[in-house]
């Protein structure tokens, strides 16, 4: 039961969105294949294209229409070990990035529409270029959602740099640069739909970071449905708080909000004191809005 209160409370809490994507996927993934053994035991079969037959997005879109759901819990489904690692490793690195700097809700609002741009380049190629459309498949993998959150964490910070086992330091520019041309090249080698897929997540993950800096937060609606499903899930409605009187001027709608010239000095101060890993959360996300100016 402490398993499973464990669970409970990584989910009722506001602020922990990058456990509860990785979560999410570990216990979908749990969840088939303890859904293989018990078919196997019973028929011989784990089954598992039945279940893919409910979660993976078609390429027909007259069968996607009966199944609108798998459009998301594509991006929460994976078969092989490898598939999972990869995507949850990658996942947690490049999300732990994202989220230091612009948060829960715009790592999420990025994991989503990373999906849906990779279902939209899949839809789009097995429908319109000859050589696919005679291939009826498939797609499901968390990869075009972690592609679009590697590309945006370089498109953010592109001379950020992780340490590679026998490689060295490495800026995630490059890294974010080999992922897509793997993606590229790979296209003919068994896997088209899904590195169709990656393309769309990864040009998405380039919008989004482009557009957040010119003052668009094009994961508003995302947001937006996430509050609704989230109070309706709650019980607690959502209350508006107004001011009597005279108010400032609101910002632009989606845009970082500037920090103010004593709080960054202080900011600057203590990385002259203590270093750069001594900075709260909030400091670093406030040291990297002033750097936007």
């Amino acid at each position: 039961m402490s398993f499973i209160d464990d669970i409970r409370t990584a989910f009722s809490r506001r602020d922990n969105a990058l456990n509860q994507l990785l979560l999410i996927n570990a216990l979908v993934f749990v969840a088939l294949i303890l859904f293989g053994a018990v078919m196997f035991v019973s028929t011989g079969s784990s089954n598992h294209g039945l279940v893919l037959e409910w979660l993976a997005v078609p390429s027909e879109p007259m069968r996607l229409l009966t199944r609108p759901w798998t459009l998301l819990t594509y991006s929460f489904t994976h078969i092989g070990f490898f598939h999972i690692l990869f995507n949850l490793l990658n996942l947690y690195w490049f999300g732990s990035l994202v989220r230091e700097y612009l948060g829960d809700r715009k790592l999420v609002s990025i994991y989503v529409l990373g999906a849906l741009a990779g279902v939209l380049f899949y839809l789009l190629a097995f429908n319109l270029i000859p050589v696919f459309q005679s291939r009826p498949s498939i797609l499901y993998g968390a990869s075009a959602s972690v592609i679009a959150i590697i590309v945006a964490a370089a498109t953010l910070l592109p001379d950020y740099t992780f340490s590679i086992i026998l490689i060295g330091p490495v800026k995630i520019k490059y890294i974010a640069a080999v992922v897509v041309l793997v993606s590229v090249a790979s296209l003919d080698k068994g896997n088209a739909g899904g590195e169709i897929a990656h393309l769309g997540g990864a040009l998405l993950g380039f919008l989004y970071i482009k557009q957040l800096q010119a003052g668009r937060d094009l994961g508003t609606p995302v947001q937006a449905i996430g509050d609704w499903v989230g109070g309706l899930l709650s019980g607690r409605p959502r209350l508006r708080v107004t001011h009597r009187g005279g108010s400032a001027p609101a910002p632009k709608k989606g845009a970082m909000p500037k920090p103010e010239q004593n709080d960054i000095d202080t900011i600057l101060d203590k990385i002259s004191r203590s270093g750069y890993e001594s900075l709260s959360k909030d400091e670093k996300q406030k040291l990297f809005r002033a750097s936007q100016k």
